[in-house]
């Protein structure tokens, strides 16, 4: 609770020093000069100090017809043929209507378990992942498998009997990156605020908040490991440059967290880095591309790219999630009893 608090705390500083220092220039930011036009004609926005306007809300609801990982009979195409194409169209529709009926009916179900996004291009898409070209998540290292085999979660554990047979997920404690950027039935919420040097990513999934300075500070010492990373950003061109590193290597992604992804846990460590790009290529388009590296883990660099589609009528739900939250303990007291009733059975 006291870190959601801070990462919304900070994202309330960061937008009064935008309002406070409108006529400051940042400092090191590279950014090309205000007004600079694309070769279609489109005018990128720029803040008040200079820097290319990336604010707004943009959910990546978008996404949630397509794979993670790319099924293996797309081979290396990215996209979908138009008589694909219209079958995804088709389940988007039966999703939206069991959503749609739900409210009509003022009865809440499992439709509302899914959001639904309909006629938008990321729908084309054969998956997340572009590179390697096949759109398949790389091999883990021998590493990389001893490591996945001891995480357990309440997607795919069977046996519970403290906190930390949990993931960081269900603990209400962090999705963590990479999860965090990518979409799930619901809570996909992402905004981005800018002020002088900083831009702050805020997601709707447990409320954190991506603090991004942009002022070519020094990295922080590599003792110091955080739960989403630590993040530097920078500009090249009207693209904005965020490099994250110093993960405690805690977490990872299951196999539930993000449709298609890959089978199984895949670990992440304290070597992680990630570098994202976000590139807003017309009033309601970016660009967003993330590039993995994890060699204790990995036997070879992962790359996803996607469009983010701006929607400033969305707005983040609660996510409540330590409000009297007793799921922890509810699986430990059935796993127990469970476990009691299989041994008197067996006697």
């Amino acid at each position: 609770m006291s870190e959601r608090i801070l990462g919304l705390s900070l994202v309330a500083v960061a937008l009064v020093l935008a309002a406070c220092s409108e006529s400051t220039p940042t400092a090191g930011t590279g950014a090309q000069a205000a007004g600079a036009t694309d070769a279609a004609g489109w005018q990128h926005p720029r803040t008040a100090w200079g820097d290319p306007d990336l604010q707004g809300m943009w959910p990546i609801i978008n996404l949630i017809s397509t794979p993670f990982q790319r099924n293996e009979q797309y081979g290396e195409r990215d996209l979908l043929t138009d008589e694909e194409y219209a079958a995804t169209q088709q389940r988007l529709e039966a999703r939206d209507t069991r959503y749609q009926e739900e409210i009509k009916t003022n009865k809440m179900g499992m439709g509302h378990w899914a959001e639904a996004s309909h006629n938008n291009d990321a729908a084309r898409l054969t998956s997340l992942l572009v590179e390697p070209k096949n759109g398949r998540f790389p091999e883990l290292t021998e590493r990389g498998k001893e490591l996945a085999s001891k995480m357990t979660s309440s997607w795919s554990g069977t046996q519970f009997d403290k906190p930390t047979d949990f993931d960081t997920w269900d603990r209400c404690i962090t999705r963590g990156l990479p999860p965090s950027m990518f979409p799930f039935n619901y809570n996909n919420g992402i905004e981005i605020h800018q002020a002088p040097g900083y831009v702050v990513i805020r997601l709707e999934m447990v409320h954190e908040a991506r603090i991004v300075p942009l002022d070519g500070r020094a990295p922080l010492d590599s003792a110091i490991k955080q739960w989403m990373g630590e993040s530097r950003g920078r500009w090249e061109g009207s693209t904005l440059v965020v490099e994250t590193t110093n993960f405690n290597g805690v977490g990872g992604m299951t196999n539930v967290g993000i449709p298609g992804s890959p089978r199984g846990d895949t670990p992440t460590t304290t070597n992680m880095k990630i570098t994202e790009r976000f590139t807003r290529v017309d009033d309601v388009t970016m660009e967003y591309e993330m590039y993995v590296e994890d060699s204790e883990v990995l036997t070879q660099p992962w790359k996803a790219r996607y469009p983010m589609q701006r929607d400033d009528s969305y707005q983040f739900f609660e996510y409540a999630c330590h409000e009297d939250n007793s799921m922890i303990r509810n699986y430990i007291v059935t796993s127990r009893a469970e476990r009691a009733q299989q041994a008197g059975a067996s006697r």
